[in-house]
């Protein structure tokens, strides 16, 4: 998938030149830039969204504060950026020294992920380039706070991951229902399948199908299929809370409008309670760009609600299978391990990095 990915993001020479003054923090959800583009009409009659798309990316949800507070890169510090990921793609796909150990590896990290690196860039495509919104290479995707981080609530305790604490005396590797979804196959690593809709370590292919009453998000990352209903206006029952919660849409000009509740209690975005709802604008702005925004809102978790945007990129191919179980140890392995911990009485704490990257990862880290 690497080589896919690769060439799969490449973006538009004048939208990468473009110089737009910065977009200054909002209270409001952000809106599609104006392009004068005329999106192509599917069947039903509205703008046809299919295809296949990638928001393969470099750039995060959150803000980095190494690259500065401001929401808009300078020139210099996209092309920074993106030096050194090529850089570091280039060092992922040079031949492997066959005498290395792993303690030799680290280097060759995809992010410093994991102690003596348990992913190195050859096997990871988390995406090559600064994100651009009309333009403008972005530090973040949150456009709504002024220091593009997302807004928690200071009484309420949530794990430094984002994610609700265990129950008192309970541990991650107790039994494979403490293990996240994704080691489980039950659905995407990080929150690729959305909502809200973020890229992530690999597999940032979507492809979009359109009818009259329903929109279908074939996501490339453990194959989560997103169904969202049109022509309604009516949740299903509060009772009921499918995977990726229960999607209802409606066109407003341009523009599929999205609004999910009733999310699974198991999937758990930034620590968000059963009272999440989060609102998508999906808007074609050119032949090969998809602007994608999004607005969430829980008064339980979050100080304020908050949102912000970017941009997929159309691309040429198909979504490609992904096999998660098949000839998978990996759960295996840690419960393995967790029990020998448990025999021995002897723990491996983990290291720095690996928080760190559990951390990235539950935020869509690559």
């Amino acid at each position: 998938m690497s080589a896919k990915g690769l060439k799969a993001l490449v973006f538009s020479t004048v939208l990468g030149t473009l110089v737009l003054p910065a977009a200054p923090a909002s209270a409001q959800p952000p809106t599609p830039p104006k392009t004068g583009y005329k999106a192509p009409l599917a069947a039903d009659g509205h703008p046809d969204l299919q295809g296949v798309w990638t928001s393969a990316t470099v750039t995060r949800l959150e803000r980095n504060p190494r690259d500065g507070a401001s929401l808009v890169l300078t020139e210099a510090q996209t092309q920074k950026i993106e030096g050194k990921t090529k850089a570091q793609i280039d060092l992922g796909n040079k031949p492997t020294d066959p005498n290395a150990k792993v303690t030799d590896l680290p280097a060759d990290c995809s992010g410093g992920r994991g102690t003596n690196c348990n992913y190195n860039a050859a096997w990871t495509d988390p995406g090559s380039v600064v994100m651009r919104v009309n333009g403008q290479p972005r530090n973040g995707f949150i456009t709504t706070t002024s220091d593009g981080r997302v807004p928690m609530r200071k009484d309420v305790k949530v794990n430094q991951f984002g994610q609700r604490t265990l129950k008192p005396g309970a541990g991650p590797s107790d039994n494979p229902e403490t293990r996240a979804l994704g080691e489980r196959c039950l659905l995407s690593f990080g929150n690729s399948s959305g909502p809200v809709m973020l890229p992530g370590l690999y597999n940032n292919t979507y492809q979009f199908v359109q009818t009259k009453d329903e929109v279908a998000i074939d996501v490339e990352m453990v194959h989560d299929i997103r169904h969202i209903r049109l022509n309604t206006s009516t949740h299903i029952p509060a009772s009921v809370r499918p995977w990726m919660g229960d999607s209802i849409g409606h066109w407003e000009g341009n523009s599929l409008v999205v609004e999910t509740t009733n999310f699974n209690p198991e999937q758990v975005f930034r620590g968000a309670s059963e009272h999440l709802k989060v609102t998508e604008r999906f808007t074609r702005t050119a032949k090969d760009r998809l602007h994608y925004s999004f607005w969430v809102e829980d008064p339980t978790v979050f100080a304020q609600p908050w949102g912000g945007e970017y941009e997929f990129s159309k691309i040429t191919g198909q979504v490609y299978e992904y096999a998660c179980h098949e000839g998978n140890y990996g759960l295996v392995g840690i419960l393995q391990g967790a029990r020998e911990e448990d025999r021995t009485g002897h723990k491996t704490a983990p290291t720095n990095i690996d928080q760190k990257a559990k951390a990235a990862d539950d935020d869509g880290e690559g």
